[in-house]
């Protein structure tokens, strides 16, 4: 602020630059429920958020600018979240898009030279993770418990999502879900030992010949960490209508 009204001429800077906030996030359902169409259900967002900036030089002029914060790159992987709320147990609740507990507790299994995989065109294969099965829709809450949940070291947590109310197309669409996972973590020396678990299963259907299908499955994974060296190991079994790369078709899948 100093160099750009020394710049400018004015007068020496008076204070410092006085900065203001203000915006508003604002999200919840909204159903609708048209006369000649199909009812919906959609999560709604709509967020501002500007600061005000404001200088006044010994002469007493005021120089002030402002500037909104927005996202340039927003698509489906990068959404606004819901609610969390968050108690004094140290156990939190997530609210609306609050994402699928299984998916949440996958152990991540490193990879070397990237020379391992697996030909499938699932959204999330080994090497890197084994939530293949995570299908969720952003109508649902997930409820994490605290750390050292009945025993030191344990966290859980449980998911359900429902229906967005949204049209069956050729892509598989999930209707509703639920979903449960764990994760322990304890320590052997000097290496830290982390187990995985959950399971997920989802109903959902498309608009193929194939019937209304359901995407299902299980994994465990054991991560160990010394220093700087991690192995890990893992497991995931299931079915799917997606993993295959034909959305009328249906595959069991073993990573």
């Amino acid at each position: 602020g100093t160099a750009l009204v020394s710049t400018l001429g004015a007068a020496s800077v008076a204070e410092a630059v006085t900065a203001t906030m203000s915006g508003n996030h604002q999200t919840g359902v909204e159903f609708d429920s048209p006369t000649g169409g199909t009812d919906t259900n959609a999560q709604i967002n709509d967020n501002n958020f500007t600061v005000s900036l404001s200088e006044t030089t010994d002469g007493g002029m005021t120089i002030s600018s402002s500037f909104k914060l927005m996202d340039e790159n927003a698509g489906a992987g990068d959404i606004d979240a819901g609610f969390t709320l968050a108690f004094t147990d140290g156990s939190k609740l997530d609210l609306l898009n609050a994402g699928n507990a299984s998916g949440s507790h996958d152990i991540s299994v490193p990879s070397s030279a990237g020379a391992e995989g697996v030909a499938t065109t699932s959204t999330n294969v080994a090497p890197n993770g084994l939530d293949t099965g995570t299908d969720a829709t952003v109508l649902g809450l997930e409820y994490h418990t605290a750390s050292d949940f009945l025993v030191d070291g344990l966290k859980m947590s449980a998911s359900i999502s429902t229906d967005t109310g949204a049209a069956a197309t050729s892509t598989y669409r999930t209707d509703s879900h639920v979903a449960i996972g764990a994760t322990y973590v304890t320590d052997f020396g000097d290496t830290t030992v982390t187990i995985g678990a959950g399971y997920s299963d989802s109903e959902g259907s498309d608009s193929q010949t194939a019937p209304t299908a359901d995407n299902n499955g299980i994994h465990v994974g054991l991560s160990a960490v010394t220093g700087d060296l991690t192995v890990a190991v893992g497991f995931a079994d299931g079915h799917s209508s997606t993993i295959g790369g034909t959305s009328a078709e249906e595959a069991d899948y073993e990573v």
